[in-house]
């Protein structure tokens, strides 16, 4: 599996790179600071929205509150044949601007 730290993923961002950010943190997790470009796919309900993911393109980057959810998803995901990148440190890391609320 493929990793990338917050930091090197907040200078992709802020350059205007267009990635597929996927955070599976709680929505409680997600109201209270989330990042702009990120799409909410809790874990708790991955495996059922799955197909969700069709619409996406790869890689899929996965963050979570430290690097251990979503490194869990990347593990999944790449089983079933997913190109993943996993954010290393998750929001705990995160040193960019965060989005408050829904």
């Amino acid at each position: 599996m493929e990793e990338i730290t917050a930091s090197e993923l907040e200078t992709r961002l802020r350059s205007g790179e267009k990635l597929s950010l996927i955070d599976v943190r709680e929505p409680d997790e997600w109201a209270d600071g989330h990042i702009k470009e990120a799409v909410s796919m809790p874990l708790s309900v991955f495996v059922e929205r799955l197909g969700e993911l069709n619409g996406f393109e790869e890689p899929l980057y996965l963050m979570c509150r430290s690097g251990n959810r979503s490194s869990r998803a990347c593990d999944y995901l790449a089983a079933q044949g997913y190109e993943v990148v996993n954010v290393l440190g998750g929001m705990l890391s995160w040193p960019g601007e965060v989005v408050k609320g829904e």
